[in-house]
C-alpha cells in the first residue's frame, strides 16, 4: 500500500473537528495531502494543528448555509492553489423519536443539517474540480437509510445516496467521480458539541437506546465500529487506488446493508 497516497494533493474534509471527519483529515495529512479541516466549531484549527509537520490549515464555516460551503471551498483553493479531494463529513441525527413525535421544525432541522451541507459543498467544489480538469467526491452516509427513531435523517441521507449517484452520472464525463460510504454505529469520544444542543428528555434516552439496540442487533458482528474502521475505506476510495470506482455507495456496518 502507497502510505503517502495523497502527496500533491488538496483535500478538503468537512465536520473535521471531531469524529470521523476528524480521522479522515488527520490521516490524509499523514499521507501527504495538504488538507483543510472544516467545521463549525471553533476548535477546528486546533484541530488542524495536531497534524504536525503536515501542510494544514482549519476554517470555520456554517455548512448549513449556502454562503459557508462557498467560503470554505474558495478559501481551500486560495490557500492551497485548488482542490483535488473533497470529503463530506457533516451529518447527524440531532434527535432520536418515533417518527409521529416529530414536530415540523425538527423533521426541517434534521434534513438542514444531514443533506444540506452536502448539496452545497458538492455545488460549492465543481467550479474548482472543473478547473482542476478533474476531482474526487466522498460523501459520508449512513446505513440509516433504514433504521427506527430517526426517520428524518433517513431521509436525508437517502437523499446523500441519491446525489452521489446522479453527480457521479452526471460529472463522469469531466473525469470526476463521486463516492459515498454508508457507516453503521460508531464507537467515537463523547462530542465536543452535542449533537442536540438543547439535551435529551428521559423519554428520548429511551428512544435512544431502542435505536442502539437495533442498529447493534442489525449488524453481524453485533458491536458497533471503530473510527479506524470508518476512516480506512473513506480514504481507500478518496484514493487514486480507487479510480475505476464512481456512483457507488458503499455499507460500513459489519454486514448490515442499511
Amino acid at each position: 500500500m502507497n502510505m503517502q497516497r495523497f502527496s500533491g494533493k488538496v483535500v478538503v474534509v468537512t465536520g473535521a473537528a471531531q469524529g470521523i471527519g476528524r480521522g479522515v483529515a488527520l490521516r490524509a495529512a499523514a499521507e501527504g495531502g495538504k488538507v483543510l479541516f472544516v467545521d463549525r466549531a471553533d476548535f477546528v484549527a486546533a484541530v488542524a494543528a495536531e497534524a504536525q509537520g503536515a501542510e494544514t490549515a482549519g476554517f470555520v464555516a456554517d455548512l448549513e448555509t449556502y454562503e459557508g460551503a462557498k467560503a470554505a471551498m474558495d478559501f481551500a483553493a486560495q490557500q492551497f492553489g485548488g482542490i483535488d479531494i473533497l470529503v463530506n463529513g457533516v451529518g447527524g441525527a440531532i434527535r432520536m423519536r418515533p417518527f409521529a413525535e416529530f414536530e415540523p421544525a425538527q423533521i426541517d432541522a434534521e434534513i438542514r443539517r444531514s443533506l444540506m451541507p452536502t448539496l452545497y459543498t458538492c455545488h460549492a467544489v465543481l467550479p474548482h474540480l472543473l478547473e482542476r480538469g478533474r476531482g474526487t467526491i466522498v460523501n459520508v452516509s449512513s446505513n440509516a437509510t433504514r433504521g427506527i427513531r430517526r426517520v428524518p435523517y433517513s431521509a436525508a441521507k437517502g437523499g446523500v445516496n441519491a446525489v452521489t449517484q446522479s453527480l457521479a452520472m452526471e460529472y463522469a464525463e469531466h473525469n470526476i467521480r463521486v463516492v459515498a460510504t454508508a457507516p453503521g454505529g460508531t464507537d467515537a469520544p463523547p462530542r465536543r458539541i452535542p449533537r442536540n444542543a438543547t439535551g435529551d428528555s428521559e423519554q428520548e434516552k429511551v428512544w435512544m437506546s431502542e435505536a442502539v439496540v437495533q442498529v447493534t442487533e442489525s449488524t453481524f458482528f453485533k458491536r458497533y465500529g471503530t473510527i479506524d474502521e470508518q476512516v480506512a475505506p473513506i480514504l481507500f476510495l478518496a484514493s487514486d487506488e480507487a479510480s475505476y470506482i464512481t456512483g457507488s455507495v458503499l455499507p460500513v456496518a459489519g454486514g448490515d446493508m442499511g
